[in-house]
C-alpha cells in the first residue's frame, strides 16, 4: 500500500474508533443480551372449537390470552386464596404445622407495629431540645421495692395468695422551675 491510501484508512479506523459503541452496534460488531426480567413464557397455541368466531387480528394490539410479566410475577409471589383452599394439605405439612404450635393471633401484626412505634424515640430538635429542656418521665409506674418485699413475706407468713394487698408504687414529685415544688 502507498501512503496516499493508507493516510484516509488510519483517518477513518481513527474516527470510527471514535464513534464508541453505537457504530459498533449499527455494523453489527457487538451484541445485546435480552433482559432475563422482561422473558416471558407464551400460552400454548390451541386450536378454537369454531373458527368463524374468531377476532380479527389488529396490528399492534396485545395478545388477549397473554400475560404481562408483572401478572406473572405478582401470581407466583402471592397466589390466589382460592387456590391456596382448594389443594388439600398433604400429610408432612399438617405434621410441620402441628409441631410448629398454634396459630398467631389475629391482628398481632398490628400490635408489633403499635409497640415498635411506642418504643420508637424521635431526634428532638435543638428548639425543641431548648423548649422542652427536661426528659418526660418514664412511662408506667415505679413499683416501691422495699415496700413490696415487705408485703410479700407478710403475705408468706400469713399464707395469704401473692396477689392479696396493694403492691405500693413511688409516687413522682412534681418539681417547678428552679427545683421547688409547684410552677415555679
Amino acid at each position: 500500500m502507498n501512503s496516499k491510501t493508507l493516510i484516509p484508512v488510519l483517518l477513518a479506523a481513527a474516527a470510527l474508533a471514535g464513534c464508541g459503541q453505537d457504530t459498533a452496534r449499527t455494523l453489527g460488531f457487538s451484541r445485546d443480551a435480552p433482559d432475563e426480567f422482561q422473558v416471558v413464557t407464551r400460552a400454548p397455541l390451541s386450536m378454537p372449537p369454531s373458527l368463524t368466531d374468531l377476532p380479527v387480528p389488529r396490528p399492534g394490539a396485545s395478545r388477549p390470552q397473554a400475560a404481562s410479566a408483572r401478572d406473572g410475577g405478582e401470581g407466583l409471589l402471592a397466589p390466589s386464596t382460592a387456590f391456596a383452599e382448594a389443594a388439600p394439605r398433604t400429610a408432612s405439612e399438617s405434621a410441620l404445622l402441628a409441631q410448629a404450635g398454634p396459630s398467631a393471633p389475629a391482628g398481632v401484626r398490628r400490635r408489633v407495629d403499635e409497640e415498635a412505634l411506642r418504643m420508637e424515640q424521635p431526634d428532638r430538635s435543638v428548639v425543641d431540645r431548648l423548649m422542652f429542656w427536661r426528659d418526660p418521665p418514664p412511662p408506667g409506674t415505679v413499683v416501691d421495692p422495699t415496700r413490696e418485699t415487705q408485703r410479700l413475706r407478710e403475705n408468706s407468713a400469713l399464707g395469704r395468695s401473692v396477689e392479696d394487698g396493694t403492691t405500693p408504687i413511688i409516687q413522682r414529685q412534681r418539681t417547678g422551675l428552679f427545683g421547688g415544688s409547684g410552677i415555679f
